[in-house]
């Protein structure tokens, strides 16, 4: 008959290793963890880097934050405003807004805006629209989104924010006007928001969340 002294041994061996690879896999998933977390914010700096330039404030862009509920965003759920400043003085808004009507579904924006109301510029983050077609609103596959920088409320008359195939000022693309026509709707409407609540988003403590 076995020694339960005999089974106690492999049992504690096995014990020994599970606590072993527990440990390992704690500390292999909290690297990783702070290696995505530095990863993303490397990131985050980099797009907000490319609307906001360094030199043009000295403050945390990724500390400087507050969180706003604005249906006129074109989301349900919270949005973080990034706030560069110079000195203490406010210099931009960064907003997240989202087109909520392109061809095949929802565009998320960023849209840099300075202190004067006017765009620093707009970048889009993320969409599945048509390639070839509405997937030039991209950046790197056309500089039609190039074309909101230095443009505001007054640079189209509010009347002219939209495309030209609705009358107004900005270019549609061949075979694809629904694409563009939502971006120009969100950064007019993003505009409008900051018009309405610029002070409000510069003045908030970090950290502080507000409503429309």
């Amino acid at each position: 008959m076995t020694s339960p002294k005999l089974l106690a041994h492999p049992a504690a061996v096995l014990g020994l290793f599970a606590l072993l690879g527990l440990g390992l896999v704690t500390l292999v998933h909290d690297h990783t963890q702070s290696q995505i977390a530095a990863n993303e914010r490397a990131m985050r700096l980099r797009t907000l880097g490319v609307l906001i330039p360094a030199g043009s404030f000295d403050n945390d862009l990724l500390a400087d934050t507050i969180t706003v509920h604005a249906r006129a965003l074109g989301v349900d759920q919270p949005v973080t405003i990034y706030r560069a400043r110079q000195g203490g003085e406010p210099v931009a808004a960064v907003l997240s807004p989202v087109a909520p009507d392109g061809y095949n579904g929802a565009i998320a924006l960023l849209v840099a805006i300075r202190k004067d109301g006017s765009l620093a510029g707009a970048r889009v983050l993320g969409h599945r629209e048509t390639p070839g077609l509405g997937d030039l609103i991209d950046a790197d596959k056309s500089d039609w989104i190039l074309g909101f920088e230095d443009r505001s409320l007054e640079n189209p008359p509010e009347h002219r924010w939209r495309v030209k195939r609705d009358g107004g000022e900005f270019d549609q693309f061949t075979g694809a006007t629904i694409t563009p026509r939502a971006v120009v709707k969100a950064v007019y409407q993003t505009l409008v928001f900051f018009r309405s609540h610029r002070d409000r988003l510069f003045d908030a403590a970090p950290g502080t969340t507000i409503g429309e």
